[in-house]
């Protein structure tokens, strides 16, 4: 990309050329000098723009990955909060299971003490299922 040093270059040669060439000479070395100034414009906004036509998909991959990290931590977080949430459900869940298992053992005692006085064999007590383990 061409930048300042051109121009100036150019207006360095320009008024040298004021200095060295007659009259005659200058008026149309002038107009070259202004119409390479222009062409030099003109290529400068070109390779601007096919800049920044080159770099315009970069730039749009680079928002849609910035975008899709967003989502992503987003989805993370939702999770979290989705995996609190079930573990409080598994700790009131334990509670009511703790609370069921008792409510029912008061209740039979008074049965089996009954049982009992009334001479009648004993219920056979049931096994219990073993509590599964925590995964690691």
């Amino acid at each position: 990309m061409a930048d300042g040093g051109g121009l100036d270059l150019l207006r360095e040669w320009q008024s040298a050329m004021q200095s060295v060439i007659p009259g005659q000479l200058l008026g149309p070395l002038k107009r070259q000098t202004e119409l390479i100034g222009d062409a030099l414009e003109r290529e400068r906004r070109l390779q601007r723009e096919v800049l920044s036509r080159v770099f315009a998909p970069l730039d749009a991959v680079f928002d849609l990955l910035e975008q899709s990290g967003a989502t992503i931590r987003q989805q993370a977080e939702a999770l979290e909060q989705a995996a609190r949430a079930l573990e409080d459900t598994a700790i009131l869940m334990k509670a009511q299971a703790e609370l069921f298992e008792r409510s029912i053992k008061a209740i039979r005692e008074p049965a089996d003490l009954a049982r009992s006085a009334a001479g009648l064999q004993k219920r056979p007590p049931k096994k219990r299922a073993a509590p599964r383990k925590k995964k690691s």
